[in-house]
């Protein structure tokens, strides 16, 4: 099946805006999102929550990260594996020695573990719980073998666009935690 090249053009152009509106955004900010996720939204007991490592410019939710293993979370973070494949989430802790990945992703050497509650980076949102993410498809891949798992968007409030272009196969979100709160998702998320 070939892709729409009118929806593909249009995410492209969504990218390209959404790193614009990115790049005049502090990284630094991120440490804001532990309140709101503790306060407002805190994963269930024994959830095994899946991060991410931040990329230059994305929301640094390693403070998050931290917070959650304070509170006996198992953490994991994705490695990724080739085009085409769901992510592997691999167990971290605090002190734990990365691994160079693919695009410039890191992740540790730990156990492959299955999340219940996920932490989703992203490029774009809008408040209907849709996400823009890099064009590789691996969360989307990812969460849709994950039904179970709660799906919630790490970004800067400058990430939200009004209506992000989407795909059959794009998997919504429950929400999005910002710098300046939680935004849930106004629709029935997928999957």
């Amino acid at each position: 099946m070939n892709p729409d090249p009118t929806l593909l053009a249009a995410k492209t152009a969504a990218r390209e805006a959404a790193l614009t509106r990115r790049a005049g955004c502090n990284p630094a900010l991120g440490y804001r999102l532990t309140e709101y996720l503790l306060r407002d939204l805190p994963p269930p007991a024994g959830a095994i929550i899946a991060g991410f490592w931040p990329l230059p410019g994305e929301i640094d939710i390693r403070h998050v990260l931290h917070a959650l293993a304070e509170r006996s979370h198992k953490i994991c973070l994705p490695e990724t594996p080739r085009r085409g494949s769901p992510l592997n989430f691999r167990h971290w802790w605090p002190g734990a020695a990365m691994l160079p990945g693919r695009f410039g992703t890191q992740h540790p050497a730990g156990e492959i573990l299955v999340p219940d509650f996920i932490l989703v980076p992203l490029l774009a949102f809008d408040r209907q719980g849709h996400r823009l993410g890099y064009g590789g498809g691996y969360y989307d891949r990812t969460m849709a073998t994950l039904p179970w798992a709660y799906r919630l968007g790490c970004a800067f409030a400058a990430q939200e666009i009004p209506a992000v272009p989407v795909a059959t196969t794009d998997i919504t979100l429950h929400a999005v935690v910002t710098e300046l709160g939680i935004i849930h998702a106004q629709l029935k998320p997928s999957g």
